[in-house]
């Protein structure tokens, strides 16, 4: 296994070095119609038969809201140092850009209250793509730029509410699945089908992080507060011969983000690669210089390498990623070297390419410190029986984390500027189209009875947080 490919039991991180995990707000919050809480356009996704997997929404998930306390005492558990959690958007603004539901404030604000008093720093996600479904019906969605200006209204909300005691800000987690997943294959919420509208989408996310960067500085008083976004940035290796197809991926998922926000402007070729579906005509004068807004940090989620190839005989108005479509002149297409190893859900496992994407992010904005905010894999997981108790002994799971920490400890040993490790995912949740299938959390949940299990992965994270050393892997707690 990759586990005994890697030195572990040695290696240490230095504080103030973060170390944590994450969460999003529909993935195990629940309690969708309770509270004030208004409808996203994940509650109308998953609702639509045939979007998820057996029609699994996240109505209850993991019942977050209603164990609220539990799940405190869960954290402060596990040692963390800090927990990265999202603001469903519709629990505190019903309608995205009406009037303030105090309900839905008053339960984050008890969440971070909750966490500083156990000594867990609180990282704030604004937007973890349940968007409140006015917003598409009124605007458009993402299609809209009224929504970009609703989400620098929400943004002051939040900055306001809670802006005197969260460590970290994100704008946005992963805009490339907003858009490019929502709007473009339809994969996931709202469901469109179009390359236009995906594109449309991206620029006014872009817009919406650069609003939103401003109004958390308007708002946000804790002085060491740091204002940041998560990108889903790909390290895309090319098989050789086929570097071509490698760039105009690395436009049209990363660029078409990474060039706004942290350059001021779209690269050259995205445009003509793109000419064919959009003039960009939606980009109005003045909105690159909004988009690029000083940043104190990069959110990165890294979960596997992107190989690709080109393959120009084929339908030569799409470039398809895992399913999810990109506009582009030229198909693209992902392969699968044999050699690698694979989690539950298919994905290679190299922990070698989370090194050589830190260092190359930190080569490209050397000012720029660097927090991995996600990391982890879904394997499947049995519940057995130790000394009489109930365990999970998840070890293809605690074996991938192991070989990914090391591997941030080995980028921050040649150099690349990272600050934080974000362990994905603390709970087992609802895995967007996918339903409750996926496992990823390192504390097993009963969808039935909502009891919580932590699991030998969860077990490592609580010993790396306590020590701040990479333990070994353990046969059992």
């Amino acid at each position: 296994m990759y586990h005994d490919q890697i030195t572990s039991g040695s290696l240490t991180f230095r504080e103030p070095f973060l170390l944590g995990a994450a969460t999003a707000a529909y993935q195990i919050e629940g309690a969708a119609h309770e509270g004030g809480r208004g409808a996203s356009i994940w509650d109308t996704f998953s609702h639509t038969p045939g979007k998820t997997a057996d029609g699994a929404t996240g109505d209850v998930a993991a019942d977050h809201y209603h164990h609220l306390e539990a799940d405190l005492d869960l954290i402060a558990s596990l040692n963390l140092d800090a927990y990265r959690f999202s603001i469903s958007w519709p629990r505190v603004m019903p309608l995205g850009d009406g009037d303030i539901n105090q309900e839905g404030l008053d339960f984050y604000s008890r969440l971070v209250d909750g966490l500083l008093a156990r000594g867990v720093e609180p990282v704030v996600t604004l937007n973890h793509w349940d968007l409140p479904q006015s917003l598409e019906d009124r605007h458009g969605g993402w299609r809209g730029r009224q929504t970009s200006y609703a989400f620098e209204r929400y943004a002051e909300v939040m900055g306001a509410a809670l802006g005197d005691r969260v460590a970290i800000w994100a704008t946005h987690n992963e805009p490339w699945n907003n858009s490019y997943s929502g709007y473009g294959s339809g994969a996931f919420a709202p469901g469109v089908r179009s390359h236009e509208a995906a594109l449309r989408a991206v620029h006014h996310l872009n817009l919406a992080h650069g609003l939103g960067v401003a109004a958390l500085r308007r708002t946000i008083t804790r002085p060491d507060a740091r204002v940041s976004v998560v990108l889903n940035i790909f390290r895309i290796e090319a098989e050789p011969g086929h570097e071509e197809a490698a760039r105009r991926v690395d436009a049209i998922a990363n660029r078409a983000f990474t060039g706004p926000m942290l350059r001021g402007a779209y690269p050259a070729e995205l445009f003509d690669y793109t000419r064919h579906v959009t003039d960009w005509s939606f980009v109005q004068p003045g909105d690159l210089e909004t988009c690029h807004q000083p940043l104190d940090l990069l959110g990165v989620n890294y979960y596997e390498v992107m190989h690709v190839r080109g393959a120009a005989d084929l339908d030569p108005e799409n470039l398809s990623l895992g399913g999810t479509d990109f506009p582009s002149s030229e198909y693209v297409e992902t392969v699968q070297p044999e050699s690698l190893e694979r989690t539950g859900m298919g994905w290679g496992i190299e922990p070698q390419g989370l090194t050589n994407l830190l260092l190359a992010l930190t080569e490209e904005y050397p000012e720029l410190p660097i927090m991995v905010m996600e990391n982890g894999a879904a394997f499947h997981d049995q519940v057995t029986q130790i000394d009489g108790r109930p365990a999970v002994l998840d070890h293809h799971r605690t074996s991938y984390l192991i070989g990914h920490a090391t591997a941030t400890h080995r980028a921050i040993e040649q150099g690349a500027n990272v600050q934080g490790y974000f362990v994905w995912s603390l709970l087992d949740n609802f895995e967007w189209a996918l339903g409750y299938g996926p496992r990823f959390g390192v504390v097993r949940v009963d969808y039935e009875t909502q009891e919580r299990l932590p699991k030998l992965s969860a077990h490592w994270l609580a010993e790396l947080c306590a020590t701040r050393t990479i333990p070994h892997l353990r046969e059992h707690p």
